[in-house]
């Protein structure tokens, strides 16, 4: 979302400074130059100090900058006490960081609405508007707008043919964005469809390995983090590659310190998207605990892989089934997902989907 509303008003030829946390935290100069954000131990909403601090060096008329707080209370810090925008964009609402934010859309909206600050603008899509965000932006003298599902449909439906990997729901936000913002329809358009994409989009690749070499597809859907996200990854890359044809793995990697994330899974994995998978491999923390959740019968299906070095983890991969195969990374980049996107990167050719 940071990249695409920022690389609308550099084509517009405002000076713009963009921070994004995306898969890694990067700031994107007015040039369009990136430099991944240094940090000296765990992330501190006291980085947007910082980040102004940069804007005003660089002179710039435009911050766009993804609020990095979870819990209501740092988000109102972080967002009315710090940055102060003009404009916010709230993406989605999704269960997710359950344990700092709640374990409803109700209550994870509360949780998000404790970031209008005064006199703003505030963007929601249509389909995730509840009566939250219109309660604090009243509270705070701020404005919603509500994007409807049916904006830009002849647009978004040309941009998913060349760039699949971008959720539509950005696409809707951004363009919005950019029309408030006075920016040209047909720059804004330019704009998105050159803006950079994230490293931790998701995104296939062909590959051989194994012994003897075989064919792989290999498929990043790490960054998505939630099932919900993740499912709507794999319908997506379902209309490319017939998944229920081939000898599918799902490739989970668990973070020890998002046990509620964890949880989510565990009910996931029950549900209807993600029995296309002809088995699962968990890694990372609480890889024996999430299947000893399992029942009795799904548990045959279910490996752990211990090793740490992604060409491991491939090596085991690989054994695993005969002839082609799909591989599916999912749950979390932190970790081995990172390191198994770079050595896909290397070894495999990214696949025109």
């Amino acid at each position: 979302m940071v990249r695409l509303i920022a690389s609308s008003l550099r084509e517009a030829r405002v000076r713009v400074l963009a921070k994004t946390t995306g898969t890694l935290p990067v700031l994107i100069f007015p040039d369009g130059q990136e430099k991944e954000i240094e940090r000296r131990g765990n992330p501190s909403l006291l980085e947007g100090k910082k980040v102004l601090k940069i804007a005003t060096r660089h002179r710039v008329t435009a911050l766009v900058a993804e609020l990095m707080s979870i819990q209501p209370e740092y988000s109102f810090a972080e967002s009315v006490q710090i940055i102060k925008p003009n404009i916010l964009v709230i993406t989605n609402v999704r269960l997710d960081h359950l344990a700092q934010m709640g374990s409803t859309k109700i209550e994870i909206a509360r949780s998000l609405a404790a970031s209008i600050p005064p006199h703003c603008t505030v963007f929601v899509l249509q389909e995730e508007f509840l009566p939250s965000f219109q309660d604090a932006a009243e509270k705070m003298k701020s404005e919603i707008v509500i994007v409807r599902q049916d904006s830009y449909g002849e647009f978004l439906n040309f941009q998913k043919k060349l760039f699949p990997y971008e959720f539509e729901e950005n696409l809707r936000l951004a363009l919005a964005v950019s029309d408030f913002l006075g920016v040209k329809a047909e720059l804004a358009r330019e704009a998105i469809s050159k803006a950079q994409p994230d490293f931790g989009r998701h995104k296939i690749w062909r590959a051989k390995a194994g012994v003897p070499p075989r064919d792989l597809y290999l498929i990043s859907a790490f960054a998505a983090n939630d099932p919900l996200s993740t499912s709507k990854i794999l319908s997506r890359i379902e209309e490319r590659i017939p998944l229920r044809r081939k000898r599918v793995i799902g490739l989970l990697n668990l973070r020890q310190d998002r046990g509620d994330r964890t949880l989510q899974w565990a009910e996931a994995l029950k549900e209807e998207h993600f029995k296309l998978f002809d088995r699962w491999v968990f890694i990372g923390g609480h890889a024996y605990a999430l299947k000893e959740r399992m029942d009795s019968t799904e548990k045959k299906r279910i490996s752990i892989i211990k090793e740490k070095s992604p060409q491991k983890i491939l090596s085991r991969l690989t054994g695993m089934e005969k002839g082609e195969i799909v591989i599916v990374g999912m749950g979390n980049m932190a970790g081995a997902g990172r390191e198994l996107v770079k050595y896909w990167e290397r070894i495999g050719k990214p696949y025109d989907f």
